[in-house]
């Protein structure tokens, strides 16, 4: 399996990928702090058993714009797809998520997932999430979803009633959010980001 992990703003990402029969590929995104604009990535699944993991994080603290768009389609059947993106979001930042998942004639079999998550650290923060489904097959395993709010109040109550500090309480709530992408990464870059929360 093919694993690869990009940072925006430092590595040349893929903007396109083809999948043929058989063929798995792992990727991460890490959209870091200062990092905005567009980022679009589409994925072609064109061969019987191919596999995409798709995961990513994104950490806008200040006033980044950022564009996320991502297309991936089943073109045969019997592929699967993964999606897991997470985003923190503050300061005046604002972040929109555009996915589609769609599902040929013939793409019976398929499994897709995808979900977009996003927590928001002040109030003038947004975030707007699309993620879609577009099917055109009957027997298939496909689910989307997305979720914003804020950190959980009553968490942080109960990590300060353990005597930590609220600025800690608060960096443990945002590292255990970004967990499932986070252990995709080398540990360097793992360091980097959990510098990024403090």
């Amino acid at each position: 399996m093919n694993s690869e992990v990009y940072v925006i703003g430092r590595d040349s990402v893929p903007q396109y990928l083809r999948l043929e029969a058989g063929e798995e590929r792992t990727l991460t995104l890490i959209v870091p702090p200062g990092n905005g604009g567009r980022l679009v990535l589409e994925a072609d699944l064109v061969g019987p058993g191919a596999s995409l993991d798709l995961a990513g994080l994104y950490l806008c603290p200040g006033d980044e714009r950022l564009d996320l768009r991502l297309l991936v389609r089943h073109t045969v059947g019997g592929c699967v797809s993964r999606q897991l993106f997470k985003g923190l979001v503050g300061g005046t930042a604002r972040a929109s998520f555009d996915g589609l998942v769609y599902v040929a004639q013939d793409a019976q079999k398929t499994q897709a997932y995808q979900e977009n998550h996003t927590i928001l650290l002040s109030e003038t923060a947004r975030v707007e999430s699309r993620p879609q489904l577009e099917i055109y097959a009957d027997d298939v395993q496909c689910s989307h979803g997305a979720t914003t709010g804020y950190l959980n109040p009553e968490e942080l109550f109960y990590l300060r009633s353990r005597g930590i500090p609220e600025a800690e309480a608060r960096r443990l709530q945002m590292v255990a959010f970004l967990a499932p992408v986070l252990r995709r990464l080398p540990e360097p870059l793992i360091e980097e980001i959990h510098a990024c929360l403090s």
